[in-house]
């Protein structure tokens, strides 16, 4: 285990966090940017508010469900490789499994329905990366069960876990440019704007949240190279939270209500998701 515990990171991050922020606001203020708006910044905390209330109703649960796991783990990654080695190694695997997550929440139609609240915002910036759903904390934690079956520690998991989330919210702003030999690796402010532009060549792409490095293997990667349209493809006109939340839902069961089979039920449930056409 390890004596640093998440409640500690984010104690230290979220205060850097909140002066990033600020220095965003200013900038914003003395070049007439307007990279925030009052709406959309009250939508973004009604949102989260949601978001972290789920946070604490299920954290402890997937903790519980890792901890259980853990002690059917494949690998006994402790006693085969160095602590360094097994926070390195929880990095890239936590990376990887989000990459899997992130993209399969843009392909299968219920996913969306959970994750394009997120997308919702026609603005970019640092506030923009706490416009987190409501149902977010549960659907991620069938993909993340994968790590703890595998022997990385449920502690290490949590912490770094959060550690990448910070390291997320550094992506979501436009007064941070190209970050040279980094733009390779990591995932950059630049590569993360193409993934919430609603163009058509950065539609799905960019889906890595530490690392860039899998969007260039698996081919869904895409450089930034004509100014952003932020937003969906079908914007939803609305600042209501509860509306953002559930309208997917509900176009959703409205489709299936309206189909003519199982099979066509089904598609419509986990098919790809319809506001993209």
């Amino acid at each position: 285990m390890t004596e640093l515990t998440y409640q500690q990171v984010y104690l230290i991050g979220l205060p850097i966090v909140i002066v990033f922020i600020l220095i965003e606001v200013l900038f914003s203020s003395l070049n007439n940017k307007k990279l925030y708006r009052k709406n959309d910044t009250l939508c973004t905390i009604g949102l989260l508010t949601g978001n972290i209330l789920m946070v604490f109703l299920v954290k402890g649960i997937t903790l519980a469900i890792h901890i259980y796991l853990y002690q059917y783990r494949i690998l006994d990654l402790s006693s085969l490789i160095p602590i360094w080695m097994m926070w390195i190694l929880a990095f890239v695997l936590i990376d990887l499994v989000f990459y899997f997550y992130h993209r399969v929440s843009h392909r299968s139609r219920f996913l969306w329905a959970v994750h394009m609240s997120h997308h919702s915002s026609e603005e970019m910036n640092f506030a923009v990366s706490f416009r987190q759903a409501w149902l977010g904390p549960i659907s991620k934690i069938p993909f993340f069960i994968f790590l703890p079956i595998v022997g990385i520690d449920p502690t290490i998991i949590a912490i770094a876990g959060v550690i990448s989330t910070l390291w997320g919210i550094v992506g979501h702003t436009q007064i941070i440019k190209n970050l040279g030999p980094f733009e390779y690796i990591f995932n950059t402010p630049s590569h993360h704007r193409v993934h919430h532009g609603s163009n058509k060549q950065y539609i799905d792409k960019n889906y890595g949240n530490l690392l860039i490095v899998w969007d260039r293997m698996f081919g869904t990667f895409e450089p930034e190279k004509e100014s952003v349209k932020y937003g969906l493809v079908k914007n939803v006109k609305t600042f209501n939270p509860i509306k953002i939340t559930i309208m997917e839902w509900s176009n959703i069961l409205k489709d299936i209500k309206n189909s003519n089979n199982i099979k066509e039920s089904l598609y419509l449930f986990f098919g790809p998701p319809k506001t993209k056409e």
